[in-house]
């Protein structure tokens, strides 16, 4: 079932369309305040978000741009009034993928949600096992065995995270998106050392020249990224 999260202030505008979702049996969340807007969509799991420019506390478009920044392909309807047009317009070009105009149908709004789930990129499938050049990462059994015969245990949270960067291919990712997608913590105002020791540990077990690394590549400046498989 696809879950489709709705940030929107409006107590019967935001019932009307959790309803409708759910009978045409979508998984709804909901939130009314920017905040908790902000936090949910961040913080949760969900196929699409429908999102309200004009919300008390964060603001629609600070909750897209954010959104942008931790999750690039993740499909956002904006839910505007007539006259905002010039917020359709940044909304579009922050990378929203499609908008309503209120006052709209049901029929017009699921017509929409429908036809943004078709052409969003495929969620990326779950890495099981990952070419080394010495060996292999079995994250199914939490060990890397190597060609030698050694055999090396991996943590759950070192599993985590090199499964998260194998699943997000050629995409940097950010040391504050790990904290938040892998570790569960809220980055705001949290060092970020415990993701560099993480990934020093990482390196060591897998046999990756922490000096010219090729499994689990730092971007300068930006965080960490997983090496092409050979």
């Amino acid at each position: 079932m696809l879950h489709i999260l709705t940030i929107e202030d409006d107590p019967a505008i935001r019932r009307g369309i959790v309803d409708s979702l759910r009978f045409a049996g979508y998984a709804p969340l909901e939130a009314g305040h920017g905040d908790l807007g902000l936090r949910m969509a961040t913080e949760r799991s969900y196929d699409l978000l429908l999102l309200d420019l004009v919300l008390p506390g964060r603001d629609g478009l600070e909750i897209l741009q954010a959104v942008r920044a931790l999750r690039p392909t993740q499909p956002v309807i904006l839910l505007t009034a007539r006259g905002d047009e010039s917020d359709r317009v940044a909304g579009l070009r922050l990378g929203a993928d499609d908008y309503v105009v209120k006052p709209f149908s049901v029929k017009e709004l699921l017509a929409r949600v429908e036809a943004v789930l078709r052409r969003s990129p495929e969620r990326p499938q779950d890495v099981t096992r990952i070419k080394l050049p010495e060996g292999v990462a079995d994250l199914a059994r939490s060990e890397v065995k190597f060609h030698d015969g050694e055999r090396v245990e991996l943590s759950e949270k070192e599993v985590e995270l090199l499964r998260y960067l194998a699943t997000n291919p050629g995409r940097t990712i950010s040391r504050d998106e790990l904290l938040l997608r892998v570790w569960g913590i809220s980055p705001r105002g949290l060092p970020t050392r415990t993701i560099d020791m993480h990934v020093t540990r990482l390196r060591e077990k897998l046999r990756d020249d922490s000096a010219e690394p090729a499994i689990v590549l730092t971007v300068r400046g930006k965080g960490y990224m997983i090496g092409a498989s050979k």
